[in-house]
């Protein structure tokens, strides 16, 4: 089932979860349901990353030819997932959206091109999964400044936890990737 975000194009898959005595049984991608809801996207990259409390990732984003949309999810753990809007034609442009992904709750992000995005882990370890749409280039990868005050993000964490490696700490203001 997909859940609107009040962002075009951006939504919020909720998986059927068959439980029982023995543990759990979802369908996490099914490329004819994402179709059926309008997404057209062939994955062709898988990445996954495994951090600890405070770890935040972001904002990254790559630029075309190189742009990805991606279908995020947390397999172990928590985190909240922030996207922003870069698609400079578009209303929504400089809005961000945030969720809890949790491996309790099977929730996933569908994240189409045009949208920086980053996560920070609010459990003491989380698996962070996603499928992209288009390869890696470090030729065309940009970044926003995760604590940027025109975009005023909740990132419901005490500031000072927050864990950042060295190319996440020297990224720009948002507005300068359009430069």
């Amino acid at each position: 089932m997909f859940q609107e975000t009040g962002i075009p194009d951006l939504k919020v898959f909720e998986p059927k979860v068959w439980p029982d005595e023995r543990g759990y049984f979802y369908e996490a991608y099914n490329t004819n349901v994402f179709k059926e809801a309008g997404i057209h996207v062939q994955f062709v990259q898988d990445n996954q990353a495994k951090s600890t409390y405070g770890v935040l990732r972001g904002l990254h984003y790559q630029i075309e030819p190189f742009a990805q949309a991606k279908l995020v999810r947390v397999i172990h753990g928590e985190v909240l997932d922030i996207v922003v809007d870069i698609r400079a034609n578009s209303a929504t442009y400089g809005k961000w959206y945030g969720i809890r992904l949790s491996a309790e709750n099977k929730r996933q992000l569908f994240v189409p091109r045009g949208f920086a995005h980053g996560y920070v882990v609010l459990s003491e370890t989380a698996e962070f999964f996603y499928k992209c749409d288009n390869f890696y280039s470090k030729a065309h990868e940009g970044g926003i400044r995760w604590d940027d005050p025109s975009l005023n993000i909740d990132w419901e964490i005490e500031l000072d936890k927050v864990i950042l490696s060295e190319k996440d700490k020297g990224l720009p203001a948002f507005g300068a990737h359009l430069k």
